[in-house]
């Protein structure tokens, strides 16, 4: 890695919180990999953003698939763009969308997943999903692992 990339990375320096989930940076790094297929995956247990109609905050489980290509993404700015939806509002489905199509936009993986489980609104569930293509043949994709919601059950 340049000297010139090591300073444009969040990792490794103080930063400040961003905003919004738009002047949010998210750094990517070398895949020293690259040859080879295999997932990574990001569990967010704890997001948070707000409803766009009532302000009330939002929760949900966030779990992120991908098969590397040239890039891995960093983690501490997805951190800190995760951390940036905690004042932004929009409905679920926008929300999970976004941030798949955002981290795809970036690192230009082989494949991603994301999925979103929401806690329940109005007493409903709402889970989002979306994915860039197929499954690179011959990959080991787990199920996400995430049950489906029970309420009291």
């Amino acid at each position: 890695m340049t000297t010139m990339a090591k300073k444009s990375l969040q990792l490794g320096r103080a930063v400040e919180w961003p905003h919004t989930p738009e002047e949010a940076q998210l750094d990517r790094v070398p895949n020293p990999q690259k040859g080879t297929d295999y997932l990574v995956r990001f569990t967010v247990p704890e997001f948070t953003s707000l409803c766009p109609v009532t302000g009330q905050p939002d929760f949900a489980h966030l779990v992120i698939d991908y098969v590397p290509g040239a890039w891995l993404l960093e983690s501490k700015s997805l951190k800190l763009y995760i951390a940036s939806f905690r004042n932004h509002g929009a409905f679920h489905e926008d929300c999970t969308v976004m941030i798949g199509k955002r981290i795809a936009s970036e690192i230009k993986p082989k494949w991603l997943r994301i999925g979103g489980y929401w806690y329940p609104r109005g007493g409903i569930p709402i889970d989002v999903f979306w994915q860039t293509g197929r499954v690179p043949k011959g990959l080991w994709a787990p199920e996400q692992g995430v049950a489906p919601y029970r309420g009291r059950g």
